[in-house]
C-alpha cells in the first residue's frame, strides 16, 4: 500500500502602508502587476490538483487490471 505525504505550502503576505500618491495606486498597470502573480499561483494549484486526480485514476485503473 502506497502512502503520499501531503505538502502544504504557505505564502506570507505583508501589508505595508503606501507612501505613494493615490493616483499612482489606481494605475491599471500596477494592479495587473499585483494580480498576475496571484493568478499564476492559483493556476498552478489547479493544475497540481488535476494532475493528482489523474494519477489517482490511473493507479485505480492499474489495480483493477491486476485483480
Amino acid at each position: 500500500m502506497e502512502t503520499m505525504a501531503v505538502k502544504r505550502n504557505r505564502i506570507n503576505i505583508e501589508v505595508t502602508p503606501s507612501t505613494e500618491p493615490e493616483t499612482d495606486r489606481n494605475d491599471p498597470a500596477r494592479k495587473d502587476a499585483a494580480v498576475m502573480p496571484l493568478a499564476r499561483l492559483i493556476g498552478r494549484q489547479i493544475a497540481r490538483e488535476q494532475f493528482e486526480r489523474k494519477l489517482t485514476a490511473e493507479r485505480k485503473a492499474q489495480r483493477h487490471l491486476r485483480s
